[in-house]
């Protein structure tokens, strides 16, 4: 029995009366939980309730042994569960047990565009958590994607409220039926992460609305999430995790979340606020606690005994106390007491076979010129791979997503073992980025160092690229600060370590160049016009080799859409052209206008009619061809509560199976304040076989067609003429078709 279990037997033995009949209700599962968490809250003393609104460890916050409550166990992140740490530091606490299976980061799940695979990412990895007895699974995340320098967007869902918020919801409901939290993070307005602890973000209330809350709000009234987590940033001067607005009159008031609170790991700065202002659950709080005499540091934090002095000066009372306290039991009872929660399992085959299953349905085809893609293996006899990404392990690293895996297959792997007794795979470096492989304890082993210069490396490249049939380069960025990597950003769009120059030196050795992006973030492409078939492959987890090679062999048709836009230039972008940005460590607190409102990524780019992305949101190839119909409506009028039907009839018009993503988006025609051209209001993901025609349709309502009037602090649908957008992008419109609001 594992100690954990052990602890928990006994205290409850030790709390439990000898009649059956006496037992206490806040034990009985069979009873309602709001009774149980009203009695276990009676039963408490005022040093038990202050114990279990903080940490206790650096991932654990305290329970109620005398009443056999147990404590809270908490783990990284979104992507896989992190190893285990020592009890008071981050160091690693060396148990040969705890390795995972890495899933993709989250902007390849997005970029499934397939809720589906969304709910098998949540009880995938919910299974993985609950085996390892974690109560709280820090993430999903889904801050909106403002600009492609935030070094955190790979831990995210992309640029749009609506994509974000279909996809949440099943990851959510499908950790949450382990019996283990989801801590949906970062709330709100994390958007970069230079000067995260010290942005005060200058945001409109409707931009608040309809941009950067949606997914958030879907997430606890439709997923029902049971934590959620405060953003480090400020927003009106308050920390988000202190924040009045956003924790107590929006998501507990609004909202009418009934879950936790939790800090982000040091985000609490003040009791005062802490108190008042709506978090329940503290962690990673600084404090010195032997300087100060206390033996525990944990009982310095500011909801500790820094609280337990104001109360006994009378200088606040207990109504704040105890409404934390019926939150974090309301959390206890849904997760670490739950004794009806499934057993759950790790590493097992079908967690690989998840992995795989989404990356292949993340990773988007940006282009294929003369249908280079699929490698037709009857013809390619010499393959060659070049870049040091098609090497090196990306699960490790990053910040707080870095995992320690049971194993990862390279895309040089993945290549390897699909062309095997096909064709000869030659490998080169072809440059050299980051030779380093270790993060919080946990090495990859991985030798990378090479003291060769650039101009012999791409020497060396270029040489085996003419002799070779099909090149493949492998590039893109890494979890290393300064690019995917939590509290740092990229100091520009382009790629790093001159992989530009060696893209162009393999494109003009051979022209049956495919180049692979590995990133959760666009990059620059000034090449794009000199290369014929551009991937882009994300950081694909533990599968990601098997993954890249079933789509680059064919063996899956492509069918993964961008969750963001990838701009031609930085400039391109609304944050950075019109809004505001800095990437200069500051150590007062910054002002940070978000000028551009509602007018991010698609949004922007449609407004700006002269401005023509790289790539569209929503863009994506297959291996197919699909036709589109002549969208329709069911009605032309409807009524504020009627609701309207579009359908449209997609045909695979190719010789192979794939799947298409019909995207509906929604423009009003006349409003009485600035809109967007259009905005995704729906989304389907079909698969179709060779000549099979499928008609897909989709029902709006009036939420479909609203904007947030700030000034009357509500969603209002205007009367007027709307219409609905069939389209495979933001920039590839298939079809419209006009209805009227009455």
């Amino acid at each position: 029995m594992k100690k954990k279990q052990l602890w928990f037997t006994l205290a409850l033995a030790a709390a439990l009366p000898l009649s059956a009949q006496q037992k206490p209700v806040y034990l009985d599962e069979n009873r309602p939980i709001e009774e149980r968490v009203e009695d276990a809250l009676g039963r408490m003393t005022l040093a038990e309730k202050l114990h279990v609104i903080h940490a206790q460890s650096k991932f654990s916050s305290g329970g109620v042994p005398r009443l056999g409550i147990p404590e809270l166990w908490t783990d990284d992140g979104p992507h896989g569960v992190r190893p285990e740490v020592l009890w008071d530091e981050w160091e690693q606490a060396g148990w040969t047990n705890d390795s995972c299976v890495a899933f993709p980061a989250l902007t390849c799940l997005a970029a499934t565009w397939n809720p589906d695979m969304s709910l098998l990412y949540g009880q995938s990895v919910g299974e993985e958590a609950r085996f390892r007895e974690k109560d709280v699974l820090l993430g999903p995340g889904v801050n909106i994607y403002r600009t492609p320098l935030n070094g955190r967007n790979f831990e995210y869902m992309g640029e749009d409220p609506y994509l974000s918020s279909r996809m949440v919801v099943p990851y959510v409901q499908g950790v949450q039926q382990n019996g283990v939290a989801v801590c949906v993070k970062h709330f709100a307005l994390n958007n970069h992460e230079v000067n995260r602890h010290n942005t005060n973000v200058i945001v409109d209330d409707r931009a608040l609305y309809e941009i950067y809350l949606p997914a958030f709000k879907a997430a606890v009234q439709e997923g029902k999430a049971w934590t959620i987590m405060g953003g480090y940033n400020l927003y009106q001067n308050q920390h988000c995790c202190q924040n009045e607005r956003l924790l107590q009159d929006i998501l507990k008031g609004e909202w009418g979340f009934d879950g936790a609170v939790v800090s982000d790991w040091g985000g609490v700065h003040n009791t005062e606020q802490a108190i008042a202002h709506g978090v329940d659950l503290e962690f990673g709080s600084w404090t010195d606690g032997l300087a100060n005499g206390v033996s525990n540091a944990y009982d310095n934090y500011y909801l500790a005994n820094p609280y337990l002095e104001l109360i006994q000066a009378g200088k606040v009372g207990t109504r704040e106390l105890d409404d934390k306290v019926r939150r974090v039991l309301r959390l206890i009872f849904r997760t670490a007491m739950n004794t009806r929660k499934p057993f759950g399992s790790m590493c097992s085959p079908e967690h690989y076979d998840a992995a795989r299953r989404i990356g292949e349905e993340g990773i988007v085809l940006l282009k294929n010129e003369g249908g280079l893609l699929p490698i037709r293996l009857d013809e390619v006899k010499k393959v060659a791979v070049v870049g040091e990404n098609a090497v090196k392990m990306m699960t490790v690293g990053g910040g707080s997503s870095s995992l320690k895996v049971q194993r990862e297959v390279s895309p040089l792997d993945g290549i390897r073992a699909r062309l095997k007794g096909k064709a000869e795979v030659t490998y080169v470096r072809g440059y050299v980025g980051d030779v380093g492989g270790e993060y919080n304890g946990v090495v990859t082993g991985q030798d990378l160092k090479d003291d060769r210069t650039p101009d012999e490396l791409i020497a060396e490249a270029v040489q085996v690229a003419k002799e070779a049939d099909l090149v493949i380069f492998v590039g893109g960025l890494n979890k290393s600060a300064g690019q995917d990597c939590e509290d740092s950003d990229r100091a520009s769009l382009s790629l790093p370590y001159g992989q530009d120059r060696v893209i162009e030196a393999l494109a003009e050795a051979n022209p049956r160049l495919v180049v692979v992006n590995i990133s959760g973030n666009a990059v620059a492409m000034p090449w794009v016009d000199r290369v014929p078939a551009i991937v882009q492959g994300w950081f694909l987890g533990s599968e990601a080799g098997n993954a890249l090679a079933s789509v680059l062999t064919g063996d899956v048709s492509p069918s993964g859409r961008l969750p963001f836009t990838f701009p031609v230039r930085l400039e391109d972008v609304p944050a950075h052209s019109l809004g505001e940005y800095t990437g200069e460590r500051r150590r007062d607190t910054v002002d940070i206008r978000y000028n551009e409102g509602i007018f991010v990524g698609y949004r922007w780019a449609d407004k700006q009619k002269k401005v023509k992305p790289l790539f569209a949101f929503g863009h994506g190839l297959t291996y197919t061809t699909f036709e589109y119909g002549k969208p329709t409506v069911d009605r032309k009028t409807l009524t504020v509560d009627g609701t309207v039907t579009v359908r449209v009839k997609v045909k695979n018009t190719g010789s192979r199976e794939g799947q298409e993503v019909v995207q509906l988006y929604v423009s009003d025609l006349k409003s009485s304040l600035p809109r967007p051209v259009k905005e995704l209001k729906a989304f389907r993901k079909v698969r179709l076989a060779p000549g099979e025609e499928q008609e897909v349709s989709f029902t709006l309502g009036r939420d479909a067609l609203s904007f947030f009037d700030a000034d009357r602090h509500e969603w209002v649908a205007e009367p007027g003429k709307f219409e609905a957008i069939v389209a495979a992008s933001a920039a590839d419109v298939k079809g419209k078709v006009a209805f009227e609001l009455k």
